[in-house]
């Protein structure tokens, strides 16, 4: 029975504030997933379930970095979109294993809660170089 991530407490959670750098977080989110991840049930839908998160979230980091060395604005936004589509993709799967093995329902909130963290703050990094505002949310 898995109830909490080993070591949940990593990084991310380590000093009193969390960090307002994405790229920081979506670093410790990756080592989370990894984590969390290796600790599933060995059992085969968890085997595809799991692979496809894991892919989903440390792809969140890497088109970060990979906006690093892009020769223009544009192509630095297409990144980050890409960013952007791989955190909302990384909380389908987690969702979807929180709501078929309750067992891991608590993990899974955790981690969704960062998720959900990072897809705003890319978004609105997004939004910010496109030199537009956010809507506001009623």
């Amino acid at each position: 029975m898995i109830s909490k991530i080993p070591n949940q407490k990593s990084q991310i959670e380590n000093s009193n504030v969390k960090s307002n750098n994405v790229k920081v977080r979506s670093y410790g989110f990756s080592l989370e997933i990894i984590r969390f991840v290796n600790n599933l049930p060995s059992k085969r839908a968890f085997w595809s379930i799991g692979d496809q998160l894991l892919r989903s979230a440390t792809s969140i980091g890497a088109n970060m970095t990979e906006a690093q060395g892009s020769s223009s604005k544009r192509e630095f936004i297409k990144y980050y979109g890409i960013a952007l589509r791989s955190a909302n993709e990384t909380k389908y799967w987690i969702c979807l294993l929180r709501d078929s093995y309750p067992n891991l329902r608590e993990s899974c909130e955790y981690l969704l809660d960062e998720a959900t963290q990072i897809s705003k703050m890319l978004g609105s990094s997004i939004l910010t170089l496109k030199g537009k505002e956010a809507l506001p949310r009623f």
